[in-house]
């Protein structure tokens, strides 16, 4: 059982990684790229995102796994505090893989906590 569980640990980090790579690139793959606000936005939290995912990967904390949450919530609320929620591509993308940043580092805390002398 405990194999089972650092798989699941390992595939929601692995996910996170991806969830960043595809954060950083947006700009680019989204179109959005010419505005300078979400497109350093998308960048600086991507390879925050990335660092904490592979940071976790090396070594589980749950501590990273509640930055990852901060991160995915100020990923939903960012387009509108940094004022660039009238640009659809960036907002949505920025919303959306806020969502599932932030489902992800729920869902890793809660496994982490429901498993915890497993």
């Amino acid at each position: 059982m405990p194999n089972t569980l650092v798989a699941g640990r390992r595939a929601q980090d692995w996910a996170n990684l991806v969830l960043a790579i595809c954060l950083f690139l947006s700009p680019w793959v989204i179109g959005f790229a010419s505005e300078t606000t979400p497109t350093w936005n998308a960048w600086i939290v991507g390879i925050v995102l990335g660092a904490l995912a592979v940071a976790t990967l090396s070594a589980f904390a749950e501590w990273e796994e509640w930055a990852n949450m901060v991160i995915g919530l100020w990923l939903i609320v960012s387009p509108w505090i940094l004022g660039f929620m009238a640009n659809a591509n960036a907002m949505w993308t920025h919303v959306i893989l806020g969502l599932l940043v932030a489902a992800l580092a729920a869902w890793a805390v809660w496994d982490h906590r429901h498993h915890l002398h497993a």
